[in-house]
């Protein structure tokens, strides 16, 4: 049989080429990574949580006990004897500061955080709403009663536009502004002129049946205090609208109005101008009786 290739000729060599794809990292278990943080990490917060048990004393866990679980702690003494200082001045006796306390015999005070206030129920705002609604009634029924008065008096008739009526987020606003031709008071002084305790007789007589609590606020216009002989030393702006205020609810309950519906009193100098644009307008000089809304509980 003929061979099918001659045996002088040479048959080419076979090459085999290898191609690795680039580009395509392989995978080396990096997962075990991981779960090695984590076991370190729950490892350091054990052996850390066996020491503060060794190194603490009963208070100071409780004490850190209460900084995670906050409670809410009633001071019942009182003055600064349960603050930081533990009811002791900064200087010692003799004028020096006081020395350092020996590490070891400190007190450790535990930290304390107040709840918050819970919100209102859908039954208290239900129920606030319903007061919000009843007080805005009375409120028109006191400014009709209040005009009424005013008008049976022929002089306080004339003194109709120095009353101002407003309703604010707060309540109903009775304001008593000075003008040019009338002033509550006498210059520089808490003393309420004729026409003014007159005034504030009906005032009294409108709000007097009225439950709501009432806020006090007494404000001046920006010119400057000018003290007069016998004025106490020190006096301002700040001090006289505080004072006239004072003399407005003096007046108040000595006519029939509760003493203990008033809720708080301010004075504001001219803080709070009622013509912005002049701040020497007298009727930035005036005071502002607020008959608040009520809310439930009070």
């Amino acid at each position: 049989m003929k061979p099918l290739v001659a045996e002088s000729e040479v048959l080419p060599p076979i090459i085999i080429k290898k191609i690795t794809v680039a580009g395509h990292g392989g995978h080396h278990g990096g997962a075990w990574k991981v779960a090695y943080a984590d076991f370190v990490t729950a490892m350091m917060a054990f052996f850390l949580l066996l020491w503060i048990v060794g190194a603490t004393n009963e208070d100071q866990r409780k004490g850190i006990a209460d900084y995670f679980s906050p409670t809410l702690v009633q001071h019942t003494k009182a003055g600064g004897s349960n603050g930081v200082m533990g009811g002791r001045a900064m200087m010692a006796p003799d004028g020096n500061a006081p020395q350092a306390v020996p590490a070891g015999s400190q007190r450790v005070l535990p930290v304390t955080m107040y709840a918050q206030v819970a919100p209102p129920t859908p039954e208290e705002r239900l129920r606030t709403e319903q007061m919000k609604k009843e007080d805005q009634k009375r409120f028109e029924q006191a400014a009709n009663e209040l005009g009424q008065r005013m008008s049976r008096d022929g002089d306080l008739a004339k003194l109709r536009d120095k009353v101002r009526l407003s309703i604010t987020p707060e309540g109903l606003r009775i304001e008593i502004l000075d003008e040019a031709d009338f002033a509550m008071f006498d210059i520089g002084t808490n003393r309420l002129s004729r026409a003014a305790a007159e005034l504030l007789v009906e005032v009294g007589g409108a709000i007097s049946t009225l439950p709501n609590p009432i806020a006090m606020r007494g404000h001046t216009d920006s010119l400057p205090y000018n003290p007069r002989p016998g004025t106490p030393q020190g006096m301002n702006n700040w001090i006289l609208s505080s004072q006239r205020a004072e003399a407005t609810r003096a007046m108040l309950a000595t006519n029939g109005v509760d003493p203990t519906r008033f809720a708080r009193l301010e004075g504001v100098a001219d803080r709070e101008p009622f013509n912005a644009q002049n701040p020497y307008d007298p009727r930035n000089r005036r005071i502002s009786v607020t008959l608040l809304y009520r809310t439930p509980g009070k």
